[in-house]
């Protein structure tokens, strides 16, 4: 199932350079920049406050958002730079770049554990050892998976859970070329597993 997008809301800009960046900024926006996708960049405003929200949530940069700007077709979107002040840390500016279905773009995407119940480590007393609860995976704009499931059924005490053990949707392929760690099933702890087990998968990151 593709996951929904996220929408993020501005309005054209009218005039452009540091003049009209400034009186935005004044007005309560943060002036940004949307290009790409073979069209002309168009600038614009977005509020600072549900801006400033947003980019507290984190993975912004990872995100895809449909741009709803009044009067224009929606679009499919990137963030690709957020300039900040160097002394309060806040938004000044922002570049997005448009997208389309056949974009590959970088996105981070939840990591579903599933049949815990049914997990033979868990029910001697093991731990479920949680390394990535998102992993970074490079995939289609136009078929993002809502997350990525990993079967714990058969994983016994000991069993590391490495990328390669999950069955990724089709065309969907890690960031990272390593076979990374994303969860392990950590022995009771007082019995040589526990705080050591979770460490030696750490360390393998």
């Amino acid at each position: 199932m593709a996951k929904e997008i996220e929408t993020i809301e501005a309005v054209v800009r009218s005039g452009t350079g540091k003049g009209a960046a400034r009186q935005a900024r004044r007005e309560g926006y943060v002036p940004g920049i949307v290009y790409g996708d073979g069209k002309d960049p168009v600038a614009l405003n977005f509020d600072y406050n549900k801006l400033l929200t947003r980019l507290r949530k984190g993975r912004f940069m990872s995100t895809l958002f449909n741009l709803k700007v009044e009067g224009q077709e929606d679009v499919r979107v990137i963030c690709r730079g957020v300039q900040k002040d160097v002394v309060k840390d806040l938004p000044t500016h922002i570049d997005f770049m448009r997208t389309h279905r056949a974009s590959r773009i970088n996105l981070f995407v939840h990591v579903e554990f599933i049949n815990e119940d049914k997990c033979v480590g868990l029910k001697r007393g093991g731990t479920l050892t949680i390394v990535r609860p998102e992993v970074e995976l490079n995939v289609l704009a136009g078929d993002i998976p809502s997350q990525i499931v990993v079967d714990l059924e058969k994983h016994k005490i000991g069993d590391v859970i490495h990328i390669s053990n999950v069955v990724l949707p089709e065309g969907v392929k890690p960031t990272i070329e390593r076979d990374f760690v994303i969860a392990n099933i950590a022995a009771p702890k007082g019995l040589g597993g526990g705080a050591d087990d979770e460490e030696e998968a750490a360390a393998e990151e």
